[in-house]
């Protein structure tokens, strides 16, 4: 048995190679860029009003008095996404001008709709009076004022996300090259197993596959499932793994038969294979059988996750899932830090995966509750929760108001802490 520390060391350095692929922007929602990515154009591409109102020269207002005002003809209008007219611009002209409306060259400031006077009358708008010195580029939005081309939108190893797309989209990036999705390929284990609704008492749902299905668009990977592997399946698995081996899947993850027990056949067979960075069982709780092992000279890896659900469920999120971040080149992910709102005991050896409430009072405190029902086999306190709470080793009692960490469940911390 390890540390979850060495066994965190032993997936970092258990590289397997992530080709890269161009896609649409468009499509490209939680996906990893494995580039960076540079504005083409300008944004905005001209200058443009930022209110409704008129245009006029600034310079045409430099001697204007509140006791003489002076009448600027309006000579047209402009929409957002109207051509704007080259004609010259003469001296004491205004143009109306919709907000987004790109302002014609001798035109440099713009009067907000509400500060307009009109003349003869508001009914009869032939003229704008204006009656004081108006300044230079009021309201104006210059070209190239948010992006200028040529200028980084996206680092390398960012996780697209819809506000990713909206700029790539406002700025005509149709296609951005991203690390291809990695593919799993699952299995579930045991007689016990059953696809069915209305069962036996001593079968079990089949839920592990569909929860790690579930996560796929979120933590970044492809989900095939395999089916089932029943107690007496040892060759079936190990022809499947054969195939595997020259197949578009990545990774293998299963769901029990790790353990130690007549049936848990997954470590012998897994073991007839050549390996490398191999481990099995880990100083966690819940999920201490996890087994890990990456095929040598090959670039395929497996996980052996426990059977019950939260185990597997917490081996998913701490084991697997950083082990697929690692190979799309993203940073280590950042915990939450929360303020502890209930003391919680564990043994001293184990780091604790702990499933958990996070909250944020009235003050703007981030704090976090452990909740009952800690036991792998419990999933009431794992719809309770929404976030999981590490707890490291070497410690034992944590007391109400330390610092934790804690870790989202079903999105990469990466989304929100850089």
């Amino acid at each position: 048995m390890i540390s979850y520390q060495s066994s965190k060391k032993i997936l970092k350095k258990s590289i397997i190679n992530i080709k890269d692929e161009n896609i649409l922007s468009i499509s490209s929602l939680n996906r990893v860029t494995s580039s960076n990515i540079y504005s083409k154009f300008n944004y905005p591409s001209g200058d443009n009003a930022a209110f409704d109102g008129y245009a006029i020269n600034s310079n045409d207002t430099k001697t204007i008095k509140k006791d003489n005002p002076k009448k600027f003809k309006i000579i047209g209008t402009i929409a957002a996404g109207s051509k704007p007219p080259k004609n010259k611009i003469k001296r004491f002209e205004a143009v109306e001008i919709m907000t987004g409306g790109i302002i014609p060259k001798g035109f440099d400031t713009i009067i907000p709709i509400e500060q307009i006077k009109y003349y003869p009358s508001s009914n009869k708008r032939k003229f704008i009076l204006i009656d004081k010195k108006i300044t230079k580029y009021n309201h104006v939005r210059f070209k190239g004022s948010d992006y200028k081309k040529n200028e980084l939108v996206i680092k390398k190893n960012t996780i697209i996300q819809p506000n990713h797309i909206l700029a790539l989209k406002t700025l005509g990036i149709k296609t951005i090259k991203i690390k291809k999705k990695i593919n799993i390929l699952f299995f579930s284990t045991g007689n016990e197993i059953s696809n069915k609704d209305n069962i036996e008492d001593w079968k079990v749902r089949n839920s592990n596959s569909h929860y790690i299905n579930a996560l796929k668009d979120n933590l970044l990977f492809n989900f095939k499932y395999g089916g089932i592997l029943r107690d007496n399946h040892e060759k079936i698995f190990q022809s499947k793994i054969r195939k595997m081996l020259n197949s578009k899947i990545d990774i293998i993850v299963t769901s029990g038969a790790v353990s130690a027990g007549k049936f848990d056949y997954v470590p012998s067979v897994i073991k007839k294979f050549k390996l490398s960075n191999y481990f099995k069982s880990v100083e966690i709780r819940p999920g201490k059988p996890i087994l890990f092992a990456k095929f040598k000279d090959k670039q395929k890896a497996i996980f052996g996750l426990p059977g019950n659900p939260m185990s597997s469920a917490a081996c998913f999120r701490f084991f697997v899932y950083p082990y697929i971040s690692n190979l799309l080149g993203l940073k280590d992910e950042q915990s939450l830090k929360a303020v502890l709102k209930n003391e919680f005991i564990k043994k001293k050896s184990l780091t604790r995966f702990a499933k958990s409430k996070i909250n944020t009072t009235k003050n703007g405190k981030i704090e976090v509750e452990i909740l009952k029902g800690q036991e792998s086999f419990r999933i009431k306190s794992f719809v309770k929760s929404n976030i999981w709470a590490l707890l490291p080793s070497g410690k034992s009692k944590f007391r109400k108001g330390e610092i934790i960490d804690c870790y989202i469940p079903n999105f990469p911390n990466q989304t929100l802490i850089l």
